[in-house]
């Protein structure tokens, strides 16, 4: 569904990504790992449209997305829940979630019942202000605002950071019925290897800004992929 091919990515003078490729196939879980500023966060700006690449391709079913603006991304279907969740604090969980509207035509523009399904908290919290939530339920208001919009590519940004055990679990049930039930393609980055092991379908470890490893899960128990993980 989606592929990277040899993209680099610049900061002023500053190489943030070096020849990155990656392969995302269709209805599976690809998790991105790798310690803090390896690049991780950045592979996924570009790939949003927030940061552009200073060389290298990226394609989305296919077609090249090139230059093209995140509102333009996000309508062919890509969603993302950055790290950091990003939610509007002042407006309420009901207009939060509206916001995922945006991509979509008119007459879609509802919120699908399985983000409450998913997520009980955010239908009992409704007229609550974003800023009210915990961090764990603002972590679950934002994947179902990303999924509001209907998404065909979901990217999570470091979906566990800063979240209780609990919610972790509930996210985890959530990503695998998104897949599952949903035939959803996920792309994750975390850096909770046990989270990542449970869900992925295939795996990819960054460093220095490269991908030193891609493949499935059962690499990650060789000590040389893992020493790319240690702090």
């Amino acid at each position: 569904m989606l592929t990277v091919s040899d993209a680099t990515l610049h900061y002023g003078a500053a190489r943030a990504l070096r020849g990155v490729s990656l392969d995302v196939p269709s209805a599976k879980i690809t998790c991105v790992l790798g310690r803090n500023g390896v690049g991780k966060t950045s592979l996924m700006r570009a790939i949003v449209g927030h940061q552009r690449l200073s060389g290298g391709t990226m394609a989305f079913e296919g077609k090249p997305l090139g230059n093209r603006a995140p509102y333009d991304r996000a309508r062919s279907g890509i969603g993302f829940v950055p790290q950091g969740r990003e939610i509007f604090p002042l407006l309420s969980v009901r207009e939060n979630l509206e916001t995922g509207f945006a991509p979509l035509k008119r007459g879609d523009r509802t919120v699908p019942d399985y983000v409450f399904e998913l997520f009980p908290v955010l239908k009992q919290m409704l007229n609550r202000r974003g800023g009210d939530l915990s961090g764990g339920q603002q972590q679950q208001l934002a994947i179902g605002r990303a999924l509001t919009m209907r998404p065909k590519l979901l990217i999570l940004d470091e979906p566990t950071e800063g979240i209780q055990p609990s919610i972790i679990k509930e996210i985890g049930r959530a990503i695998q019925f998104l897949r599952d039930r949903m035939g959803l393609t996920i792309l994750l980055v975390e850096q909770y290897l046990d989270f990542a092991r449970e869900l992925a379908d295939h795996v990819a470890i960054m460093d220095r800004g490269e991908v030193v490893y891609a493949g499935d899960t059962a690499g990650l128990d060789d000590p040389d992929v893992r020493r790319h993980l240690m702090l």
